[in-house]
Parts: structure tokens; sequence; C-alpha cells
């Protein structure tokens, strides 16, 4: 079965390599934590992968927490009250939408990408009250990517904090794979910063990045660090071993952004109703559920494995396929899929 489903974008999770790093790291530290950080769980292999998650995002720290979800619910409920007002893309990931109502904050959502609204929107709000802007980075359903030199500087106009959640982007997009902020905007212009492990670097986990202070408080104040068992040892040495290779192995992608390249251009040439994006995120748009369904289902058994995202995922009538390219995909690969996908829009086409 051929995993099109998958957020493997480099596709490191397989490597031989790290799963070598993940058993020399339970040898040694054993194969949990044991504790929380707090208490004795944060071991010397979790401190050397939160300082170099810092050096590839361009920050002075990062702070390791067990789940994606976990980071995101964490620091907004660290950060915020009934008195902060958050604003929010209208397609961010479910955890951000989540973590607010955990907070309590009062929450608005802006249209999808869109500038002016948001300026319009914190435009409304007293200029003395606690206002943070939050985005995906790239988009999980959409793989778009969010303009952050203009959410920083909407959010700067308006002196409110700007976080960014770059799950998608991190190992993927900048130039050494830092994500779609990273390097490219620090941490006074993107003062909270996200990323996750399991996707491009293949292992588990998340962090949050950003500046001392930052860090102290979410040490102190965000739930889900403080309570939780650290993360096992074996996986930060994994993922310790994903950073060499993302570092000494740029070619990886330079690999899978050329194969996003070449899949679109073939899907175009096919007349694949494919949304714009540039990652390798490439959503079939069919409109429909159960046709998404039939068609997820036929690929399954033609051998490829993809996701059906139907509402409420993703709103209603906007129901995809949900195609993820990995550097370990070959063009014949790919050109297996395209093929059996013009073959069921034909199929449609003559019924």
């Amino acid at each position: 079965m051929h995993d099109f489903a998958g957020n493997d974008y480099l596709g490191l999770a397989r490597d031989p390599r790290l799963a070598q790093a993940q058993a020399e790291g339970a040898r040694r530290f054993g194969a949990g934590a044991g504790a929380s950080h707090l208490v004795s769980g944060h071991l010397g292999v979790h401190e050397a992968l939160e300082q170099r998650l810092a050096e590839l995002t361009g920050r002075p720290r990062a702070l390791l927490f067990s789940t994606g979800y976990m980071a995101n619910l964490g620091t907004l409920q660290a950060l915020c009250d009934g008195n902060t007002h958050l604003f929010q893309d209208r397609l961010n990931h479910a955890s951000l939408l989540d973590g607010a109502r955990l907070a309590g904050a009062r929450s608005r959502r802006f249209h999808h990408r869109d500038l002016n609204d948001l300026d319009r929107l914190l435009a409304r709000v007293p200029s003395d009250t606690l206002k943070l802007v939050i985005s995906d980075g790239v988009f999980s359903m959409d793989g778009d990517v969010a303009d952050i030199e203009g959410l920083a500087t909407v959010s700067a106009r308006h002196d409110a904090w700007l976080m960014i959640d770059d799950a998608h982007g991190l190992g993927v997009l900048g130039d050494r794979g830092e994500g779609c902020a990273g390097r490219a905007q620090d941490a006074a212009r993107v003062p909270i910063l996200v990323g996750t492990l399991g996707k491009a670097l293949g292992t588990a986990g998340a962090f949050v990045a950003g500046s001392h202070e930052l860090i102290d408080h979410l040490i102190q104040f965000a739930r889900p660090y403080v309570y939780t068992t650290a993360q096992p040892p074996g996986v930060a040495a994994a993922t310790l071993k994903a950073l060499d290779i993302l570092a000494a192995e740029p070619e990886r992608r330079a690999r899978l952004l050329s194969l996003v390249r070449y899949f679109r251009h073939e899907a175009e040439r096919l007349g694949l109703p494919l949304a714009h994006s540039d990652t390798p995120i490439q959503p079939l748009l069919l409109g429909e559920s159960l046709r998404t369904l039939r068609w997820a289902a036929a690929l399954r058994e033609a051998g490829f494995l993809v996701g059906a995202i139907r509402p409420p995922t993703v709103p209603q009538g906007q129901a995809r396929l949900r195609i993820t390219l990995s550097a370990r995909h070959t063009h014949d690969t790919l050109d297996a899929l395209l093929e059996a996908l013009a073959g069921l829009q034909q199929a449609e086409r003559a019924a």
C-alpha cells in the first residue's frame, strides 16, 4: 500500500538511523522518562533537543511538549484569560480553537488569510487590551501558507502578539527546514512559535520556541507541560538524529519540493481539481462527502492510501482527498496515483 495520507514529508519515520538512535537512547536513559519535566523526567537528551530546536528556529529557547495538541492547549491556557482578545484564522487547527475555549478568552475568527479582515477586527478592541493573533503556518487541510510577514505587520500595528503553529512547515520550508516563520521572522515579530516533531522530523512530540521570558512562564503555568510525564528519552534521541539528517541532507527537501511541482504539473495536465498549494499537502477538491469516500475506497483497492476529508473538518461542500507527498515517493508512484485519479474522473464523466 502506497501511503499518500500521512505527514512523513521527508521520509524519516522509517529511516533506520532514527530507529537505531531511539533504541540507543532507550538503552542509555530507559524506556520512559519516569516523571514530569519538573520532577525528575527532564534528562540531558531533552535539554539537548530543546537547544537544537531553538537554534533551528532562531529563537533563544524552546520547550518540549508531548504532543502538538498539548503544546497549543498549554500555551493558550498559560497566556490567556477572560480579558484576552484572541484573533484566529478561520481555518486554524482544532487544537488552537480548543485552546482558546480552555483559556476562556474572547475569541474572534478572521476570514482565511484576509489581513484586511484581521486589521478591521483588531481595530474594534481598545488599544490597551491584551491581544493575540493566531494562525497556522501551513494549513493542514488546504496546504496553503499564511502570510507571516503580513500577519506580523498587522499585529505590530495593533500592539498584538503573534502565535504561529508551524506544524506542517517545520522541516519542509525555509532555507534550512526551519519552517515558514523560523529565521525569516525573529522572536520580536513572531513571539510564539509552535512546531511538531511527528511530521517532517518523523518522531513524536512538539515544542514551543520563543523568548526566555515566554519559556519561563510556560514552565510554571502551562498545565499540559507541568502535569505530564516527559517525552520518552529514546524519542528525543531519535529526534536529535532527525535534526542531524535535516542539516546534512538538504537534498531530501529539494527532492520533496521537486515532487510537489511534478505532481501539480501532471495533475493540471489531466484536469484534476487540485486546490492551490505549493507544499506537500495537495487537496483534490471533490465537493460531496459520498463522492470523496467512493474515490478514497477505489484508490485503496488500487493500492493507494489517501485521506478522505469531510465536514466538519472542512466546510460543507468542500470535501476533498488530502493527498500528501513524501521524499520517499518516486515519480513512478506519482504517475500511478495520477493515472488512478484520472481513471476515476473519466469513469464519472462516462457514467
